[in-house]
């Protein structure tokens, strides 16, 4: 952003904030815009970009006013004329180094009244620049003066269009007055010394001396071109001429080759009729052009454009499973799971004709492979791939890009990545499809619904192209975090496979086979031996990191590769290294988090809860404390959500209703206070998976039974005592896992999913499944 230094041009200006007719303003460099005028121009300064942004944020017309300098790149209030135009902002185009592209139309002279406001933006207090009273009379007779002077210009020079000349009539007094600006009015300074002329009738004046000028000064210019045309001999003549002759021919000739290249191009490439015939019509546009003007250059690029994409070269798919399925272990270790739908995928590409292939939807926490899982399969299936990262992209032209009307318009992202790939049937890559927005630029989720839709997509309409183009052979494939954030007509057309965390042994395999390898040839180790011990692994992935994925993990490895890397281009390296635990606060520093972090003793009120976030399973400790003297209030602390507002009361009516059962004096509900803290105070909370897990706190604090420390648990709770299944379940064992739970309560109704939790879990932790309460309080309170 602009900064403004306090110098002299900043002395004697009046700030103020209390005028009525405040606009923000955009200060031209080389521009003076006039009523009745639509021009389009380029802006980069951060202060203008800011005031455009806000103006269009709040619908609201922009002050436009030239500086006094060109070549000032930071003016002050006295470094910019006092009276300017008013004008409707019509269209915003952004520009790839971070400029903007406006096209106005100017309506109303204005005056600059005092500065409201300088930085970050400029926005000033306007009053209207009124027009002076003028004579009738003398008003029409000036107006015939013009009229006869602009005559003489046109027959004299051609510099304004033919259509614009033809029409322009001195009755339309704003029109007239911009057009003579534009074409006759050659320097910034004469335009705004125009512009500053109150009275209409003194402006024509000024125009008709100025016309008569330079209608002057072209009959000199021509006597003078015929005096030195004459005075060339006949062989200095024939000379000439032949030589602009030479010159237009090879002009034409290299126009016509280029034409006929294009030709040729399009009847050697194989391609559907409709584009051909398009491609012809652009081509007898381009012969009637100047080879130099704007349109040739426009339909030049279009013809490019259709000339280099696909339109039916088709890649050859890898049907050999036996070979798919070595590609895929050899890139991923686990995640049998979504082998096994890629290798039943190419199967059916096997034995069916239909070419629509499923859209795949890799859903989980970062770091867990699914953007490499997608590669592997394009890798896997014999295809190109192209990815596309949907992470921020609000604007609908992304997608389907520009109209050919718009300067410096271009197709949308997808068709550029199909051109990228060269094949009409490549791996196509949308990653992080969650995190699409929408906004006054229009929605691209909505837009998307076209790309995907199979009954839709076989003739997908990109703006630029203009003629449908057939995304139904590509293999769609798209990665997320999270489930919610995606638009349900979008999501009504995936297949979800989810890719939850990794287990330590994972974790260990992966690092084993993969990272290591990897960041020792990232870091010109290839020829060193590294031998990190199992147990050195395991206390990394224990001690430093603390995720769902193996991303932190990696970065872990890759630090000790780098410090290794020190020592050998310091001339002390060896030619293998033994990492063992001890090694690993010299290479890593201290250790980062417990390795064991479960309570360190059974108390009461203190209960380990499990939930889901969009990085994996977590642990939820919930704390429930009685004070004294209280009137049976219930306070909850820790940035809880609604939801989990809810299933606090529910907890506590539960545990009131089973107070006789569990001999709890009834007054004790009425003569204590109830606190209900979740640390991590700092981050939202919510959900009804805790319902369990806040009952037994409630519970074991009404009672005085101590929880088991070593015990973990999730499930929704009823008024009744009903355990309810929740979702995410093999994240959170992951997370009792983790954190070194010994026993692990989860609904009974989600028995039907012990089969997705891992065996390392299994064989590590006790399962119990509750259908009602009681069964809790059994398993948990001592």
């Amino acid at each position: 952003m602009e900064r403004i230094q306090a110098n002299e041009s900043f002395k004697n200006i009046k700030i103020s904030d209390n005028s009525v007719n405040v606009y923000k303003m955009i200060v031209l460099r080389g521009i003076v815009v006039f009523p009745g005028q639509t021009i389009h121009f380029d802006i980069a300064r951060n202060k203008s970009v800011i005031a455009l942004n806000k103006a269009m944020e709040n619908n609201e017309d922009v002050f436009l006013v030239a500086q006094k300098h060109n070549n000032n790149s930071n003016p002050g209030p006295k470094d910019i004329y006092r009276v300017g135009t008013l004008a409707k902002i019509k269209q915003i185009l952004k520009l790839p180094n971070e400029g903007l592209r406006v096209l106005v139309t100017g309506y109303k002279r204005m005056e600059i009244e005092n500065y409201t406001l300088i930085t970050p933006h400029f926005e000033v207090a306007l009053s209207t620049f009124e027009d002076n009273v003028e004579d009738p009379i003398r008003m029409e007779a000036v107006k015939r003066a013009v009229k006869t002077q602009y005559e003489n210009y046109k027959r004299l020079e051609n510099k304004i269009p033919i259509e614009l000349a033809s029409s322009l009539e001195v009755d339309d007094l704003d029109k007239f007055i911009s057009v003579m600006s534009m074409y006759v009015y050659t320097t910034d300074e004469q335009k705004q010394s125009l512009l500053q002329i109150k009275n209409r009738c003194e402006q024509f004046e000024d125009i008709n001396r100025k016309l008569a000028r330079e209608c002057e000064i072209m009959l000199i210019e021509k006597k003078i071109n015929a005096d030195v045309r004459a005075s060339i001999d006949k062989n200095q003549k024939e000379y000439y001429l032949r030589e602009q002759i030479k010159a237009i021919k090879n002009e034409l000739g290299e126009n016509e080759n280029e034409i006929d290249e294009y030709r040729q191009q399009m009847e050697t490439k194989v391609m559907l009729d409709y584009v051909k015939e398009k491609i012809k019509k652009e081509l007898s546009k381009m012969e009637k052009m100047a080879i130099t003007s704007p349109e040739s250059s426009v339909s030049r690029t279009y013809i490019e454009w259709l000339l280099e994409l696909p339109w039916t070269e088709k890649g050859e798919d890898n049907l050999d499973l036996i070979k798919a399925r070595q590609i895929l272990d050899e890139d991923h270790f686990g995640l049998e799971k979504v082998k096994d739908r890629i290798i039943e995928y190419l199967a059916v590409r096997q034995l069916s004709k239909d070419n629509r292939a499923p859209i795949l939807c890799f859903v989980g926490p970062p770091g867990v492979g699914k953007t490499s899982i997608v590669s592997s399969i394009a890798r896997a299936a014999g295809k190109k791939f192209v990815s596309m990262s949907l992470g921020g992209v609000r604007d609908e032209a992304e997608i389907r890009g520009h109209r050919r009307t718009y300067i410096g318009s271009l197709p949308g992202r997808i068709i550029t990545s199909m051109k990228q790939a060269k094949v009409i049937n490549p791996v196509f890559l949308f990653d992080e499809i969650d995190k699409m927005s929408s906004d006054y630029r229009g929605d691209p989720a909505s837009a998307m619904l076209e790309v995907l839709d199979a009954n839709q997509n076989k003739e997908f309409k990109d703006h630029y192209l203009e003629i449908p183009y057939d995304l139904s052979q590509i293999t769609f494939v798209m990665t997320a975090n999270q489930l919610e954030p995606i638009p349900p007509a979008l999501f009504d057309r995936m297949e979800i496979i989810e890719l939850s965390g990794y287990t330590y042994n994972e974790k260990l395999q992966i690092a084993k086979k993969y990272l290591i390898p990897k960041q020792l040839k990232f870091n010109g180790l290839e020829g060193i031996d590294l031998n990190i011990t199992d147990e050195t692994l395991i206390s990394i992935i224990e001690g430093y990191t603390h995720e769902s994925g193996v991303r932190n993990l990696e970065r872990e490895i890759a630090t000790i590769a780098r410090k290794i890397a020190v020592k050998v281009v310091g001339g002390v390296g060896q030619e293998s290294y033994m990492i063992e635990r001890k090694d690993l606060e010299q290479y890593l520093g201290p250790i980062k988090f417990n390795e064991y972090i479960m309570n360190e003793k059974d108390e009461v009120g203190l209960a380990t809860g499990l939930a889901w976030t969009s990085v994996g399973g977590v642990t939820l400790d919930i704390e429930v404390a009685l004070i004294d003297d209280g009137k049976g209030e219930m306070t909850l602390t820790g940035s809880l959500g609604d939801v989990m507002k809810e299933s606090c009361q529910t907890a506590l009516s539960l545990v009131r209703r089973r107070a006789a059962e569990y001999n709890i004096p009834m007054d004790k509900f009425t003569k204590f206070d109830v606190h209900l803290h979740m640390p991590e105070g700092a981050t939202p909370k919510d959900g009804p998976s805790a319902g369990i897990t806040i009952t037994t706190a409630l519970m074991s604090a009404m009672t005085g039974r101590k929880i088991k420390r070593n015990v973990a648990m999730t499930g929704e709770v009823t008024l009744r005592g009903r355990v309810l299944a929740i979702g995410g379940l093999k994240e959170k064992s992951l997370a009792a896992l983790r954190v070194g739970a010994k026993t692990l309560i989860v609904p009974e109704d989600n028995r039907k999913d012990l089969q997705e939790i891992p065996d390392e879990v299994k064989n590590s932790l006790e399962i119990v499944f509750a259908d009602n309460i009681d069964k809790v309080f059994e398993t948990a309170l001592i």
